[in-house]
């Protein structure tokens, strides 16, 4: 037997059953029509968003990365909640704007934009994070062409990492970003060009849950930006500080101690440098706003046994939420919390698989966990579903489609 990971805190029973956004789960999929069906639980994220606020220092802005869940209904909530959008693609470029945030609020990272791209996004008024000394200067090019004023910042790649990150975005040679070392001429280079400079973007890594490295990679940020302000000899009027906030997924995970980090930069932006004290201060989120809202419900089609281990077969899989498979990155493939919805305060009674509809033994969406004894036809929940699932996951493979998503 594997261990399952944590059920976020938040979702409750009525009659037995899973709720969620205070409707049981077989009620949502009716609704919906069909399974699989991914549901977000905006009272969850409106938690979540109030929490990190109240943690953080009252001048610290808050950006939603987009990519985490780019659902429309959700970034229209989202457009309303947070200070900010971040996006890396012309297409989510178009999401952030059909949801109703500013353009002036909405800043666009990510290598290798294409000159159309940079067209869009200076013709939009957003704010572009430049990944290269190319990349700045095809926007500047661009702009010249169009006549417009582009808003222009720079994507550092520090010389150091977010310890601890399942995701590193810094530190050593990477495709994002322009190296430390590199940043002052460009930055003086830009503060003299005909564009609106905005400042920097650094970002270090993500998923972390352990709250000194996050503390400390906040210090080095903040460190590293006035570092480059007096090398450079410009102003910052912008300060992307990054993210990197986990969610517990697996066994043995604890959530990060929001309160230790948000004291930590309390105290250092009472204590900025100079250099820094009119810089407007963003951090950037994910994940860590919205993963734990969000509920993937799949129906069991099929139970069968194989050399005395019990399957339950799904009409999802990794198809839509690959992570949960363990094909996202993960070197050793552990459990994301799961549960039986239609039977979710019945004790476990048995030892199962449950694996997705799809032709690869890949489709793995639990390892041989304790689960109450399911049939065909109930549900089963894969939680920690609200980011990275359907915005991340080959919904097309094998023709199987993409899940219905309801945000309630």
């Amino acid at each position: 037997m594997k261990p399952l990971g944590p059920i976020p805190a938040g979702y409750s029973a009525i009659d037995g059953q899973l709720a969620i956004g205070g409707r049981t789960a077989s009620a949502l999929v009716a609704a919906a029509g069909r399974t699989p069906l991914f549901v977000y639980d905006r009272a969850m994220i409106d938690a979540r968003v109030s929490r990190l606020r109240a943690a953080m220092p009252e001048r610290l802005r808050i950006n939603y990365a987009i990519k985490a869940n780019s659902f429309a209904p959700l970034l229209e909530h989202m457009a309303g909640l947070v200070d900010g959008f971040d996006i890396a693609s012309g297409g989510e470029l178009e999401m952030a704007l059909r949801s109703g945030m500013p353009a002036s609020r909405i800043s666009f990272a990510g290598p290798g934009k294409r000159d159309a791209e940079l067209g869009a996004a200076i013709a939009a008024g957003v704010t572009i994070n430049l990944e290269s000394e190319n990349e700045a200067a095809r926007a500047l090019a661009v702009a010249s062409a169009t006549g417009r004023r582009p808003r222009l910042a720079i994507r550092i790649n520090p010389d150091f990492e977010l310890r601890g990150s399942g995701m590193k975005m810094g530190g050593g040679a990477k495709p994002f970003g322009i190296d430390a070392g590199r940043v002052p001429a460009l930055a003086r280079q830009l503060a003299e060009a005909e564009c609106d400079w905005r400042g920097l973007h650094i970002f270090t890594g993500s998923q972390s849950l352990d709250a000194d490295a996050i503390i400390e990679a906040q210090a080095n940020v903040l460190a590293l930006a006035d570092s480059i302000a007096q090398d450079a000899g410009v102003a910052l009027p912008r300060l992307n500080m990054g993210g990197g906030f986990g969610i517990p997924y697996f066994a043995g995970d604890t959530p990060v101690d929001l309160a230790a980090i948000g004291g930590a930069l309390r105290t250092a932006v009472a204590n900025l440098p100079p250099s820094l004290v009119d810089t407007e201060l963003h951090i950037e989120l994910g994940r860590y706003l919205v993963g734990e809202a969000g509920v993937y419900l799949t129906r069991i089609v099929d139970r069968k046994e194989s050399h005395g281990e019990t399957y339950l077969v799904t009409d999802g899989g990794l198809h839509h939420q690959l992570a949960a498979s363990g094909n996202f990155g993960t070197v050793v493939r552990r459990n994301y919390p799961l549960a039986i919805a239609n039977r979710f305060e019945v004790e476990p009674e048995e030892v199962v698989s449950v694996v997705g509809c799809l032709c690869t033994p890949l489709d793995r969406l639990a390892d041989k966990v304790e689960l109450p004894c399911a049939e065909i036809g109930d549900l089963v929940a894969v939680f920690c579903a609200g980011a990275y699932g359907a915005s991340a996951s080959p919904a097309a493979f094998l023709g199987q489609g993409p899940a219905e998503e309801i945000l309630v």
